[in-house]
């Protein structure tokens, strides 16, 4: 086998870094959004959703009234989508820190995005990124508290804008 070859299939076994932060966000995202479900209903007040037909676009099936904490199937299957998620992110993050998820999670606080927060000594694009996150995830988390609609499509749009235009700065200040 070439050393060309061999290079493609290790890439292939090792778990990429931002791969493994993005499946424990997600998978932190999907945890929360479980509970949140149970407890009082992410859909809209009164209502709790139903992921299966939520996610495959089945208005007709995407929620019902929520009557005090219960759990139903998709909430389990939901639940253990995050789960996998958390998994896979955990082990990725092993191989690829030493010190596994905990000191990727240690390390956050010294991290670009949150250095970056509250001095421009790494330059002023980095601190409107930085900001662009924070207050996309701001932005969906006090809409979602106050409104308690955790799912609403329109909120989405606008977090994600901020925060995926704030990782993009990001990256191409790494690369730059």
């Amino acid at each position: 086998m070439t050393m060309q070859g061999v290079d493609w299939e290790e890439s292939l076994n090792r778990p990429s870094q931002t791969m493994s932060t993005l499946a424990m966000v997600l998978g932190a995202w999907v945890a929360l959004l479980t509970l949140v479900n149970i407890s009082i209903g992410a859909y809209s007040p009164g209502f709790k959703v139903l992921w299966i037909g939520f996610l495959s676009g089945d208005n007709t099936a995407s929620n019902v009234p929520h009557d005090g904490a219960g759990i139903v199937m998709d909430d389990m299957v939901f639940a253990l989508i995050g789960v996998v998620l958390l998994a896979l992110g955990s082990r990725g993050m092993k191989k690829s820190y030493d010190g596994g998820s905990i000191e990727w999670f240690r390390g956050l606080p010294s991290g670009p995005v949150a250095s970056s927060l509250f001095t421009s000594k790494n330059g002023i694009r980095r601190v409107m990124a930085s900001w662009m996150i924070v207050l996309g995830a701001l932005f969906y988390l006090s809409w979602s508290f106050l409104n308690t609609t955790w799912v609403d499509p329109g909120v989405y749009a606008v977090m994600i804008i901020l925060v995926s235009f704030g990782f993009g700065i990001h990256t191409l200040e790494d690369a730059a």
